[in-house]
């Protein structure tokens, strides 16, 4: 088990102007802890797509809540829950509603909505969705650096 270092966390308005508010945030602690420009433009998309989730999907325009970010800092990885305390969603009926991807698929026939929770599954390394009062969406990603020398190190053996 890794060793967690620190937690920072940040609640904002469930609104579309403060996904920015998240990317920001995240950028600075993952720049902090030494990710690479590439790992930290994926984690800006993914932490991107999830507020948007949770401002789309949680909350009607009449009932905007909050949105709590947590940056919990490892010694080797980064997770990030964004979590609302809004309507939940059910994540397999909405996979089976979108279908699957495939390659051969025209981008343009791709189906709106949805696309996000592939998009971070995608960027990411790990993965979860807790349901509890709303949803809970867990990205994790390792310091990219160790990650690229454990798999090297699997490849070449």
């Amino acid at each position: 088990m890794a060793t967690m270092y620190d937690t920072i966390e940040l609640k904002i308005p469930a609104k579309p102007e403060f996904v920015s508010l998240g990317r920001l945030a995240v950028s600075g602690v993952a720049s902090r802890i030494g990710f690479s420009f590439e790992a930290i433009e994926d984690l800006k998309i993914a932490i991107s797509e999830a507020i948007t989730n949770a401002v789309k999907h949680a909350f009607s325009e009449e009932d905007s809540g909050e949105i709590q970010i947590t940056f919990s800092i490892y010694e080797d990885k980064l997770e990030v829950r964004v979590t609302d305390e809004g309507k939940s969603f059910d994540l397999e009926k909405r996979k089976a509603e979108i279908g699957p991807y495939e390659e051969e698929s025209d981008a343009d026939m791709l189906r709106v909505g949805g696309l996000g929770l592939f998009l971070i599954e995608a960027l990411m390394d790990d993965v979860e969705l807790h349901y509890d009062n709303g949803v809970s969406v867990v990205m994790t990603k390792y310091i990219e650096e160790k990650q690229v020398e454990g798999n090297a190190k699997i490849i070449s053996t």
